[in-house]
């Protein structure tokens, strides 16, 4: 989506280091809640809607070992927040 169409686009790193904290069996359950939580605060939006390539990037080892970063596209029509993966 391009600027005329009303969309912004932008590609945010997203460090997960801190989902080692979480027990071994949470750690891909927090991460997603990570994911949410760091988009929410960098975008200023209350609505997020992730794409299911994040999810299955993020289990794709099992709950026990998700990614320690992941690269995310944002895009915001309006007051909707969409992420999808970057690869």
């Amino acid at each position: 989506m391009s600027e005329e169409e009303g969309g912004r686009e932008r590609i945010y790193t997203i460090p997960l280091r801190n989902v080692k904290k979480a027990p071994r069996w949470k750690r891909s359950n927090r991460a997603i809640k990570e994911i949410r939580e760091f988009l929410m605060r960098h975008t200023k939006s209350d609505y997020v809607i992730l794409d299911a390539t994040i999810n299955e990037k993020v289990w794709e080892r099992g709950s026990q070992k998700p990614p320690s970063r992941i690269r995310v596209k944002v895009t915001e029509e309006e007051d909707i927040i969409r992420a999808e993966l970057v690869e």
